[in-house]
């Protein structure tokens, strides 16, 4: 959500004042960062925020501004780091429960959480929520000081005001995979203020039958076609591993080369078997050679190894057209450069690699050739025998001290924060992309590897 904050100002204070449950699904895309994607304020001393904290963990607040009393500032003990997750959080606050280890609950994705407090207790007894006081609700930062944004994506945010649920309610355990899954359409109550956001699309509407409805505070909200049921790969903020200043933003879509090293930048999701499709696009900077491809190593030792030096790199160079693998450039295609889009295909069921550059294929490829291989860039060696044992989308650059941006497409249908202009076809129904996609390839996305 970048910058992006929406707001709802309700007219009353709730019917009961004692107890309230929020789930919602979080995908962070920026991590290290105090953020927060809930905070309640009525700019008369008293506030509710619900938050990742700059050390990872979560924590919350909820204090009427008087002498009454607070939810003392309660935190995990878990720190929250995967930017390729969906986390399903549910915080429960029930003050009327005899047990102040049972007045406030954090499940994540349906573990119950090791809590701490600042104070003596977690929650006073029959303490009035400031939450349900009918004061501004802001989600994706503090819309009031128009600071700490929630960088990451959210999906099916319930917040039910004057109601004590548990985690089952919202998600439960897949008996087959172990893992937790959504619950769509939870039986729920929503209380006078209450809301569902973001169930299918980025509409402000209120889809909780209480039609608080919300509007723009700041920034433009994104559609994502990654949701908690299939998520996308992006490029990986954990991978920098010898270039630490490297930029990435739009929710890790974008990515900012240059700096200090030309080891490549990889993806979050690798690819073993199967047909996948990617789009990249240079969108800024000046000069030098942009490299676009796979790689089947992602750690490098050496900080010079760009993208196409080692035996398992599969690039397309920009500047002269050329493709390259193992330091070895020949022949292959168009330069391109910026605003181009290249399309990348990976067949591993045959184990070649095409690129096109603005929906033509290079080389006159065909990616439906199959063990023919017509025009591809290269024959790679199977991903079982790469130090990866996978091949990974990247990007690099030549010059270590320039600065040039790529921006991917993984099926979002988004470059950086413009939709794709002309979706083409998609024969796998996974994913939107700016050119056709060959028959039988997808999106890298959950549902694409277990098509």
């Amino acid at each position: 959500m970048a910058s992006t904050v929406i707001k709802h100002d309700p007219s009353t204070a709730g019917s009961n004042r004692y107890k309230y449950t929020i789930s919602g699904w979080f995908k962070r895309t920026t991590l290290a960062e105090r953020q927060m994607f809930l905070r309640f304020d009525d700019a008369g001393g008293g506030y509710f925020f619900f938050e990742f904290k700059s050390d990872d963990t979560l924590g919350f607040n909820d204090y009427d501004g008087g002498s009454s009393g607070r939810c003392e500032y309660v935190v995990t003990s878990r720190k929250f780091r995967d930017p390729n997750a969906y986390y399903n959080i549910i915080l429960t606050v029930d003050s009327t429960q005899v047990s102040s280890s049972d007045r406030v609950k954090i499940w994540v994705n349906g573990e119950l959480q090791s809590l701490t407090s600042n104070g003596s207790e977690v929650c006073p007894s029959n303490y009035q929520t400031f939450a349900t006081s009918g004061a501004l609700q802001y989600v994706g930062g503090d819309g009031r000081y128009a600071t700490r944004y929630y960088g990451g994506v959210i999906s099916h945010l319930h917040f039910c005001e004057g109601y004590a649920y548990d985690e089952t309610d919202f998600g439960s355990t897949d008996s087959t995979t172990g893992e937790w899954k959504i619950n769509t359409s939870p039986s729920v109550s929503y209380g006078t203020n209450g809301f569902f956001l973001f169930k299918d699309d980025n509409s402000l509407t209120d889809r909780s039958g209480q039609n608080n409805n919300f509007s723009t505070h700041s920034g433009t909200l994104t559609k994502t076609e990654d949701c908690p049921s299939n998520v996308f790969a992006t490029m990986n903020p954990l991978h920098k591993t010898l270039n630490t200043d490297r930029a990435f933003s739009n929710g890790n879509n974008t990515i900012e080369l240059g700096g200090t090293a030309r080891v490549p930048e990889v993806s979050t999701l690798g690819m073993t078997t199967g047909k996948f499709y990617a789009e990249a696009k240079r969108t800024g900077g000046s000069g030098g050679n942009i490299i676009i491809g796979i790689t089947g190593v992602s750690y490098r030792a050496n900080a010079n190894d760009n993208l196409g030096s080692d035996a398992y790199d599969y690039g397309y160079y920009g500047t002269l057209g050329d493709k390259i693998n193992d330091t070895n450039e020949t022949s292959f295609g168009n330069s391109f450069g910026t605003g181009d889009i290249i399309g990348i295909a990976v067949d591993l069921d045959n184990n070649k690699i095409y690129f096109s550059k603005n929906g033509t294929w290079q080389n006159s490829g065909d990616p439906t050739s199959g063990s023919t291989g017509t025009g591809s860039a290269f024959t790679l060696t199977a991903p079982s025998s790469t130090p990866d044992g996978a091949y990974f989308f990247a990007c690099s650059d030549d010059n270590a001290y320039a600065s040039r941006t790529i921006t991917w497409n993984f099926g979002n249908g988004y470059l950086e924060t413009t939709a794709v202009s002309s979706a083409g076809t998609n024969a796998s129904g996974n994913g939107i992309f700016e050119y056709d996609v060959p028959t039988g390839y997808t999106a890298l996305s959950t549902k694409g590897l277990n098509l």
